[in-house]
């Protein structure tokens, strides 16, 4: 679930006291929240009083919902958010629905979800598949302790891409799943306001042509797969063409999954 806010100086929305149902779903209205009735019945089981003001506030400021409840429901699974920390979209499902087929004829299987920000991606796999061995990796202080909250505390770990994994992992990982920013940098400024504003700039800027941070995943990943093992790594269409070429050169047998109805595009990367 993702809004969209347009933008709008909400200023100039006028707080309506006391708060009730309708007028609350007529403020994220005017306040250009797309799902403004959805909105407002989480909003308002989440708090009362001057406490869902504030919130309310908070969203008519551009804060994103998911923070503001602290929790974001994804693929079935509810996840722990965190301000600071990159909110995982609908568009990821499409990446763990094809980790979980490819680790669907495996026992207890290893999956790593890397610069995982809340987890999501591997918390997904873990309510799954509860025999799957799960580790998750991110560089932001602020990540690991969202995601220490949706993982197993002692395999999260912190540090840069593979830097972080333990090495006992190294040629044994099924499923390395991988949402890297794939913006480019001189895309960063046409993101809404919500993601611009309040996410962090490295979990959205993939350097001058979306790439930056692909090119090291791919480049570290044959190295960390299990021989029949998968990189699994979300992209942009138009990048799409060479996210395969990066896989490609890295020695993985690789082919491109889309999901229309997600709007998502993912790159399949196998090791032989």
């Amino acid at each position: 679930m993702r809004t969209t806010p347009t933008g709008r100086d909400h200023r100039r929305v006028a707080p309506a006291d006391p708060i009730d149902p309708e007028g609350l779903v007529e403020r994220l209205r005017a306040g250009g929240c797309v799902y403004a009735e959805e909105e407002a019945a989480l909003l308002g089981g989440a708090a009362t009083g001057a406490d869902l003001e504030s919130l309310v506030a908070r969203r008519l400021a551009g804060e994103p919902l998911e923070v503001l409840l602290g929790w974001v429901g994804f693929e079935g699974v509810r996840v722990d958010t965190a301000p600071g920390v990159f909110v995982p979209r609908a568009r990821s499902g499409l990446l763990v629905r094809l980790a979980l087929a490819a680790l669907q004829p495996l026992r207890e299987p290893l999956a790593v979800d890397l610069g995982c920000g809340t987890g999501a991606l591997g918390a997904v796999v873990a309510h799954h598949r509860p025999d799957a061995v799960v580790h998750a990796a991110d560089l932001d202080p602020a990540a690991v302790a969202c995601a220490r909250r949706n993982l197993p505390a002692d395999r999260v770990h912190r540090g840069d891409l593979y830097d972080a994994l333990p090495t006992g992992l190294k040629g044994r990982v099924d499923v390395l799943l991988v949402n890297a920013p794939y913006v480019p940098t001189d895309h960063v400024g046409l993101l809404p306001p919500e993601a611009r504003l309040h996410e962090p700039r490295a979990a959205l800027d993939g350097g001058p042509d979306g790439l930056a941070v692909q090119r090291r995943v791919a480049a570290g990943a044959a190295r960390w797969l299990a021989p029949g093992g998968v990189l699994l790594l979300e992209t942009g269409r138009a990048q799409a063409p060479s996210t395969l070429a990066l896989l490609r050169d890295a020695g993985l047998d690789a082919a491109l999954h889309t999901d229309d109805s997600l709007d998502a595009t993912v790159a399949v990367g196998r090791r032989a």
